[in-house]
């Protein structure tokens, strides 16, 4: 509780010192990571598809928002009951296998929606969905200014990070680190363990959707980018320099790559070769990722 005190009092200061738009990004990505890492983290499933969800949440509350003239409070639910129908059919068909299985059915269903989203007229092709306005949220907060649109964004994260704090902390986050740790024996228990997994998958995708969505209205866009293999591949790594089955580790992960990414572009350094060179570093040197080699170090700290 200490250390979301000091982090959320930073990042209440923090667009009076730093480009809020650069932050609106990172908090927008800390949350994606974190509704991955309630999927591999606590519940072991490794998906490849995440890029769906958040891709085609951002598509849908674009559309919805710049055609249809919705308000950004629906445009955001939309997004993300999107990502939930998509979660639970990806679901669905995926939990049927394990491992390597699981991971390559969700790359595959990924890549159909990528190849929608290439070709359906409303999306916009290659160009994507641009200059998507913001609007006004419940008819009082203008988010064309950047200091309301981040306070804005900064709830919709603290709203998810509280929803999985919570979920891991539940019963049913307990029963999730069971099937993790050994899943014959929750079965063994009387778990009905597909439909925990099931929950837990559309859970993580419509997480996922909201980011997606967020991040529509902060850039303005949705585009190809979003729906790419390399997103899915992205949020992996960001998860895994964090800190896998943490909380607080999908945050500073998300906050290392985004930061890597923003500050190495104005350079003639090549970013994948960097980004891709600090992470060989630190599955070397820290197994646990950031910050689970730091509570691991820290006697009598769960995780």
């Amino acid at each position: 509780m200490l250390l979301f005190g000091a982090g959320l009092l930073i990042a209440l200061v923090a667009p009076f010192t730093l480009y809020p738009v650069f932050l609106m990004k990172v908090l927008c990505f800390a949350l994606f990571a974190c509704a991955f890492n309630l999927l591999i983290g606590y519940a072991g499933l490794l998906s490849f598809g995440h890029a769906a969800f958040f891709g085609g949440a951002a598509y849908v509350t674009a559309h919805t928002v710049k055609v249809w003239g919705l308000p950004p409070e629906l445009g955001l639910l939309l997004g993300t009951a999107f990502a939930a129908v998509l979660g639970l059919a990806f679901g669905a068909l995926a939990i049927r296998r394990q491992g390597i299985y699981f991971a390559m059915i969700t790359l595959a269903l990924s890549q159909m929606v990528f190849f929608l989203a290439l070709q359906l007229k409303f999306t916009g092709g290659e160009d994507g969905i641009q200059a998507v306005p913001r609007g006004t949220l419940f008819g009082l907060f203008d988010l064309t200014q950047p200091l309301t649109m981040y306070y804005v964004v900064l709830a919709i994260f603290l709203g998810g990070f509280v929803l999985i704090w919570r979920t891991v902390h539940s019963p049913f986050g307990q029963v999730l680190k069971a099937i993790r740790e050994n899943e014959p024996r929750a079965i063994s228990l009387g778990y009905r363990t597909d439909r925990y997994k099931l929950l837990a998958f559309v859970l993580s995708a419509s997480l996922a959707g909201l980011a997606g969505g967020t991040k529509a209205l902060v850039f303005q866009l949705a585009s190809l980018t979003d729906v790419q293999w390399q997103m899915s591949g992205e949020v992996v790594l960001m998860t895994l320099l964090g800190g896998m089955g943490t909380l607080f580790g999908p945050v500073v992960g998300a906050a290392l790559v985004v930061t890597l990414e923003s500050y190495l572009a104005a350079t003639s350094l090549p970013v994948p070769v960097v980004i891709g060179a600090i992470f060989v570093v630190c599955v070397l040197l820290f197994r646990k990722g950031i910050v689970g080699e730091i509570l691991a170090r820290l006697p009598g700290r769960a995780r």
